[in-house]
């Protein structure tokens, strides 16, 4: 399998609010940025589309080493929550809604195509494809405010 490193970042101004997400899918010496807004999202919203979008992207199963600064989503993968919430009807263990379901739902089924190898990255950290993931992420949401 192919070895791919993907970085990815979300933003919202206001949350809810406008939103961005922005990508980085590197494979050796090849380098694709993705982006992308919506006009009243979330910052987890954004998150997740980020790490979709960027696994979408991929034309065949790949080992994925993904770089995020979200705890949510490296949180929810590593420890299982995201299954968890989908084993019990997208419930938590507290009896409330697991928030993002439609997109944990495709995130779920991503990673039963793709190996992911989970990195978290402080974030404004100076980590330089967290910090350009960012400032695509940033412009989209500028772009996607009315």
């Amino acid at each position: 399998m192919k070895r791919v490193q993907l970085y990815t970042d979300g933003a919202c101004s206001g949350n809810p609010g406008p939103g961005g997400w922005g990508a980085i899918l590197r494979f050796g010496e090849h380098e694709r940025e993705l982006s992308g807004g919506e006009e009243m999202t979330t910052n987890n919203r954004m998150e997740l589309t980020a790490v979709l979008e960027g696994l979408s992207a991929l034309k065949e199963p790949c080992t994925v080493e993904l770089y995020s600064d979200s705890k949510y989503i490296i949180d929810a993968l590593e420890k299982g929550w995201a299954e968890g919430w989908k084993r019990r009807g997208w419930v938590k263990p507290d009896k409330s809604p697991a928030l993002n379901p439609d997109l944990w739902e495709r995130l779920l089924a991503l990673c039963g195509t793709h190996t992911l190898e989970l990195h978290w990255v402080k974030g404004h950290a100076g980590h330089p494809e967290n910090e350009r993931c960012d400032a695509l992420a940033v412009a989209q949401s500028k772009a996607h405010s009315k």
